[in-house]
C-alpha cells in the first residue's frame, strides 16, 4: 500500500508544483513521472532495508537462482529507473523499462501469494495493484 500512496501523493505534490508555477512541473505528465520516481525510490530502497530485504527474497520464485542477487539488481534497476524519469531526455525510456520490469517481476508477486509468504497480499491486490503501476509507467513513457 506504501508505494501506492507515495505514487499517488508524490504525483499530487508534484502536480500542484506545476500549478503553482513551477514549469518543469506544469503538465500531468510530469508530475505522473514525479510521483513514480518517488514510488519506485521507496521500493528500490526496500531492496537493501536488512528486513524488508528478506520479505523481497522470500518473494522470489524457488526454481530462480540467486534470489539475494535478483533483489539486488532489481533495486538497483528501480533506483536507476527512478533517477531517469527525472531526466526529460531519458524519462520515456525510462518509464517503458520500468514497466517491463514490473512485468519480469510480477511472477515474483504470483508465487509469493500463492506461497502466502512476504507481504502475504492475495493475488487479487496484488494484481489490480501492478496494472495499475504498469499502466501509469505507460502513461509516463508515452511522448504528449
Amino acid at each position: 500500500m506504501e508505494p501506492l500512496i507515495t505514487l499517488i501523493v508524490g504525483f499530487g505534490a508534484a502536480r500542484l508544483a506545476g500549478l503553482a508555477g513551477v514549469d518543469a512541473l506544469d503538465n500531468w505528465q510530469a508530475s505522473l513521472r514525479v510521483g513514480l520516481a518517488l514510488m519506485f525510490l521507496l521500493t528500490a530502497f526496500a531492496h537493501f532495508q536488512p528486513r524488508l530485504r528478506a520479505d523481497l527474497i522470500g518473494m522470489v520464485p524457488p526454481s530462480l537462482p540467486r534470489p539475494d542477487l535478483l533483489v539486488t539488481v532489481t533495486g538497483l534497476l528501480e533506483f536507476a529507473g527512478a533517477i531517469g524519469l527525472l531526466i526529460p531526455a531519458t524519462a520515456p525510456w525510462a518509464a517503458l523499462c520500468l514497466a517491463l520490469l514490473m512485468i519480469a517481476m510480477f511472477p515474483a508477486n504470483v508465487s509469493a501469494a500463492r506461497r502466502q509468504v512476504a507481504q502475504g497480499d492475495p493475488i487479487g491486490p496484488r494484481t489490480a495493484l501492478q496494472i495499475l503501476f504498469i499502466a501509469a509507467a505507460i502513461l509516463a513513457a508515452v511522448r504528449t
